[in-house]
């Protein structure tokens, strides 16, 4: 075969041909593997604004809820009439009514603790106490109140617990 022929020269172009070929498919790829990039970092800044603002309207839309209630502990806190010691132990009943009906609407109910046995996983044992006539690790008093939201804890309450004195006789085995 005779490379100066025509068929010749079309043989050694050939290659050139599809070189350039790739070539130009590589800087397509890579064009298309760019804007997808970007297209995804874009996607990523929006979702993280998007998950912002709306991080921020729940916060507003509690606030609104609550603003009710503080006005209320501001009347009862400004009452100075006679009587009114009355009126404020009534508003500030109201006021926590208000508070727990709020909670409830946001998933988070009150836990009642004493009289019922001590669970680490629901309570945080502040002090304990030797009360005979109630069974050993029960709770006696509750310092602060406990939440849960369904089944879950949301704040543990802090107790005094039950603690029976060890029998007479028994350490000395």
């Amino acid at each position: 075969m005779d490379l100066a022929s025509p068929e010749g020269e079309s043989e050694l172009n050939k290659p050139e041909s599809e070189l350039n070929s790739i070539k130009q498919e590589l800087a397509s790829q890579s064009d298309r593997y760019l804007r997808l990039a970007a297209d995804f970092d874009n996607y990523r800044k929006r979702t993280n604004q998007e998950s912002g603002r709306r991080a921020i309207a729940q916060k507003e839309e509690f606030i609104h809820e609550l603003l009710p209630v503080l006005d209320n502990l501001e009347r009862a806190s400004s009452s100075s009439s006679p009587g009114s010691c009355e009126q404020l132990v009534e508003g500030v009943q109201m006021t926590v009514q208000q508070l727990n009906q709020l909670l409830r609407r946001h998933g988070i109910e009150r836990e009642e603790s004493q009289g019922r046995p001590f669970d680490p996983n629901r309570h945080e044992a502040v002090a304990v106490r030797k009360d005979a006539s109630q069974p050993d690790s029960v709770v006696l008093e509750t310092f602060e109140r406990g939440y849960r939201r369904g089944n879950d804890v949301f704040r543990p309450a802090k107790v005094v617990v039950n603690e029976h004195a060890p029998a007479a006789g028994s350490a000395m085995r």
